[in-house]
Order: structure tokens, then C-alpha cells, then sequence
């Protein structure tokens, strides 16, 4: 189980393909707030009290940092079952029988349209890549406003995200135990929920595909 662990570990040392896509500047408050957020995680102190806003800052800041981590880590989290995600293993973005994805972008699919889950997936990080970096969406300068559709923009990159942990748990959870990776994605999924919850940013449908294993971790 060590050398598993230490696996998982190097994968994400070595990995070039799935290496975090985001990082924030040096001297910014966006970066002040990601490297308080990542101490707190790291400290071993209760995530649900990890998520609360910090006493003074913005909200919408909280938020935006917490949605360009979550975007790194879901797909570096993803990038460790790739190779196992195919279009002869995954012909469809699915989360068992029960629940499928179509992919809409409104640009080049727009109608919801059924795809192999890694083309849906691929598509899925590129489009939050794109929503992230846009300054109009998230503004990096300090003093700029962010837009007035800005929680709608961040509650369609969650609930997108989302689908990927739902994908991967039902599908390639098999993958990760046998890498001593099941505490790793465990602890990222309660994060994500807990900060989903505290600031009520997926409605409770979109959930329901993980919600009897989120009643047993997320107590």
C-alpha cells in the first residue's frame, strides 16, 4: 500500500499533461487568499470550518480562488484514470445507469449532445480553462468589479465539475483504490461539497448521484 501511495505521489510529480492550468501571481490578493486557504487545508483542521469566508475579506473572492483550486485539482484528479477512460470503456458521460451527460457550450455543440466521457471531459476542462481565464469573468486586478452574472458563470463551472467527480467515483473508483488514492479524492470531493454547501453554489438535484456515498463520508 506504501508503493502505491508513493505512486499515486509521483504521478502528480511527473504528470505534464494534467499539471495544475491556473496559478495566481506572486504579491495579489488572490494569492494571498489561495495560499491561506491551501495552509488551512493542510493544518488538519475540520473542512467545513476550512471553507468559511476568512473575517474581512470579499466573498466573491473566496469563491474564485476556491474555483480555480478545485479546477486544478479535479483535473489532476482526473488525469490519473485517462488512461483507463476510453470511448470503447466510456462510450458516454455517465454516472451509472441512472444519470448521463450531454455536452453544450453553446458555440460549437448547441444542443445538448451525448459524447465519450474523456471528449466530454477534455471539452469540459477546456471550457472552465477559458471561463477562469477570462478577466471579464474573474478579475485579477484588485478594485475590479466582478460581473453581475459572475454567480451564475460559477455555479455552471461547479456543477460541471461535479460531473467529473461523479464519473470518476462510479466508474474508476476501482482505479484509485487499487493506487492508494481513495483518502486523496475522498478528502477532495468533501472539500468541494462542503464549500458547494456553505455557499449554496449546486442545487440538490445535481447532487443526488453521489448522495449516498456523501451521507457516509460528509458527516
Amino acid at each position: 500500500m506504501a508503493a502505491a501511495r508513493s505512486a499515486f505521489k509521483n504521478f502528480f510529480d511527473r504528470d505534464k499533461t494534467f499539471k495544475p492550468k491556473k496559478r495566481f501571481d506572486r504579491g495579489t490578493l488572490k494569492y494571498s487568499l489561495h495560499k491561506q486557504a491551501n495552509a488551512s487545508l493542510n493544518s488538519g483542521i475540520d473542512l467545513k470550518e476550512v471553507v468559511k469566508l476568512p473575517p474581512g475579506e470579499d466573498v466573491n473572492d473566496w469563491i474564485a480562488v476556491h474555483v480555480v483550486d478545485f479546477f486544478n485539482r479535479i483535473n489532476l484528479l482526473y488525469g490519473t484514470v485517462c488512461e483507463n477512460c476510453t470511448e470503447q470503456s466510456c462510450p458516454t458521460m455517465s454516472g451509472g445507469p441512472r444519470y448521463e451527460y450531454h455536452w453544450c457550450d453553446g458555440v460549437n455543440y448547441k444542443k445538448p449532445t451525448a459524447l465519450p466521457a474523456p471528449q466530454y471531459i477534455s471539452l469540459l476542462m477546456e471550457w472552465v480553462e477559458s471561463q477562469i481565464n477570462d478577466e471579464s469573468l474573474f478579475p485579477v486586478q484588485v478594485g475590479h468589479p466582478f460581473p453581475k452574472n459572475y454567480q451564475s458563470v460559477v455555479k455552471k463551472i461547479l456543477k460541471r465539475l461535479f460531473r467529473v467527480f461523479v464519473h470518476v467515483y462510479i466508474h474508476h473508483f476501482d482505479k484509485l483504490v487499487a493506487m492508494g488514492a481513495e483518502a486523496h479524492i475522498n478528502t477532495c470531493y468533501k472539500h468541494f461539497y462542503y464549500f458547494v454547501q456553505e455557499y449554496n453554489l449546486i442545487d440538490k438535484k445535481e447532487l443526488e448521484p453521489l448522495r449516498e456515498m456523501t451521507e457516509r463520508i460528509c458527516h
